[in-house]
């Protein structure tokens, strides 16, 4: 059984976490938030798959605009279920969005790209205003791709422990604030460095809620597999208040992240474990975003797949490719891989490690990829 929690408890919107609180499952619609059609087919799924909570992107004045009219549609067609909005670059899209939202999402990796001359407790202060003005929790969301710069100099050596205390330093500045309707997240794509980070944050702050994620988990079954690798250990440990299992998969299908979700959560709710497969961490690790509005080529959920597909003969060598389908997430999170690919509208950017190899078409990168692939397998042999 998943034993008691003893985070404090937190309102967004009508739904409560933490605390004894069901533990909630969430997902983020995978479209581009302008595309109010395709993505109101989002909500609609993502809904109908028995979401207590959906999140978007807001990337432009023009997603703001088009957040408005989602949120009144989904009032309009009786979609009662909170609305979570991913601030992305730019902070100050929180006062346009927050009206509209229950939850505003900022990562604190990204608060030094705009207003440099500005401390960045100054930003959070604001954040936290705007949050209570509209009656807005808050979720510091904290990606090991997207390390704040002063952290990363701080903890050189320590990967973990720098998100960890960025995401406490965080805290501690909305507890000045007295502003204590906020949860957390610290993600990573390695499910070992989430159960760390994760068990590490909890015991430093037990008292704050706790949103589980394995960012960038892939697409299934690894994608699966990774996740429940990390929620098996810390929904067992009593930490976890909500979660989101991110996958790769095509926008018609985004529902399958709750099922996924409610099938873990029972499983370890009734002690039932699933064994790792043998070796699954040694040979090649292909690391692939879910997918969000984003996106601005819809053929990267295509490519994630034909990456897949095409690297299945170097399936012993312990190499790692990351597919990321952003501006936003592309270029930081790839850096760690031994080959990243970040995609734009009409093209894809080819990186070794923090290294550009160059920009290609969507038809010839497959290709490309191949090439670098071989090259590193020979200097490895």
């Amino acid at each position: 059984m998943i034993p008691e929690r003893r985070t404090r408890t937190i309102q967004v919107g009508p739904l409560t976490l933490g605390g004894q609180a069901p533990i909630a499952v969430q997902s983020m619609a995978a479209t581009r938030t302008q595309d109010i059609e395709a993505t109101m087919r989002q909500i609609e799924r993502i809904h109908a798959a028995g979401a207590d909570l959906i999140r978007v992107a807001v990337d432009s004045p023009k997603d703001a605009e088009a957040l408005e009219e989602i949120a009144g549609r989904m009032r309009a067609q009786g979609i009662v279920v909170p609305l979570s909005v991913d601030l992305q670059e730019n902070y100050r899209m929180a006062a346009i969005v927050a009206p509209f939202v229950d939850k505003l999402r900022y990562n604190p990796g990204h608060l030094h790209h705009h207003e440099r001359e500005k401390s960045i407790a100054d930003k959070v202060a604001w954040i936290a205003e705007t949050a209570r003005a509209n009656g807005c929790a808050i979720r510091i969301g904290v990606n090991a791709g997207s390390i704040a710069p002063e952290y990363k100099e701080r903890f050189p050596d320590d990967h973990v422990q720098a998100i960890v205390q960025c995401a406490v330093d965080h805290c501690e500045l909305l507890d000045h604030l007295d502003f204590p309707n906020y949860v957390v997240s610290i993600k990573d794509s390695d499910p070992r460095l989430v159960i760390d980070a994760n068990t590490r944050f909890a015991e430093a702050r037990p008292d704050v809620p706790v949103h589980l994620g394995v960012t960038e988990a892939g697409m299934p079954p690894e994608g699966i597999i990774k996740t429940r690798i990390a929620f098996e250990q810390l929904l067992s440990r009593g930490i976890g208040d909500t979660l989101r299992v991110s996958l790769t998969v095509p926008f018609d299908d985004k529902g399958k992240e709750i099922a996924v979700g409610r099938e873990i959560l029972a499983d370890v709710n009734a002690g039932r474990f699933r064994s790792v497969p043998p070796n699954f961490f040694d040979g090649l690790n292909i690391i692939a975003c879910p997918s969000c509005s984003r996106v601005e080529n819809e053929k990267f959920i295509d490519l994630a797949e034909d990456v897949k597909k095409m690297t299945e003969f170097a399936a012993d060598h312990d190499l790692t490719i990351a597919v990321m389908g952003c501006r936003v997430n592309g270029p930081g999170e790839t850096d760690d891989a031994d080959l990243g690919l970040w995609c734009g509208p009409k093209t894809v950017n080819l990186k070794k490690g923090e290294e550009l190899v160059g920009n290609f078409s969507y038809d010839d990168i497959l290709d490309a990829l191949r090439r670098e692939l071989d090259v590193l397998i020979a200097a490895r042999s």
